[in-house]
């Protein structure tokens, strides 16, 4: 092997290791996943999403075996005044520089004909879909006990941002 031919060879491979060795500006902080009972067909799962990054992100997607349909779902009050769980096909903006919360009552992703029964302890595998950082896998625990603001701090939102409170 010539020189020029090693050395066009070890270029390639490292451009395209480079990707692989990129921090995602994506972060997961605090996911957990739930159902209303052990009968249940469908679940949800919950968590903050920060960029870190200087550009928006679009969460467009999630996928997981857990369940035969994985949606990106929002609650929405319609004109009778009665609160409506709506899928979002375009999925959530990430600010740059800032957080999204998925929780409960607002936007989540949402499992529709749940594989198994999803007990207190158990651990939902789960693939976000990003425009820009594309997919990032979640370990989800699944937390039964859990309160609805359990863990969240004292915190504001609002169209979707997040700021803690100081």
């Amino acid at each position: 092997m010539s020189f020029k031919t090693f050395a066009t060879a070890a270029v390639a491979a490292i451009a395209l290791a480079a990707p692989a060795f990129a921090e995602s500006v994506i972060t997961v902080k605090d996911p957990y996943a739930r159902v209303a009972s052990k009968m249940s067909k469908s679940g949800a799962a919950f968590m903050v999403i920060e960029n870190t990054g200087d550009e928006a992100d679009q969460l467009i997607d999630a996928r997981s075996e857990v369940s035969k349909l994985v949606e990106l779902h929002t609650h929405k009050e319609n004109d009778q005044g009665v609160m409506q769980m709506l899928h979002v096909p375009e999925g959530f903006t990430i600010p740059a520089g800032g957080m999204h919360m998925l929780a409960r009552g607002g936007d989540h992703v949402m499992f529709m004909g749940l594989n198994e029964v999803l007990e207190h302890g158990d651990m939902v595998n789960v693939t976000l879909v990003f425009e820009k950082a594309g997919e990032v896998q979640v370990a989800i625990p699944v937390d039964l006990e859990r309160k609805p603001m359990h863990g969240m701090g004292h915190m504001n939102h609002g169209g979707g941002m997040m700021k803690m409170d100081d």
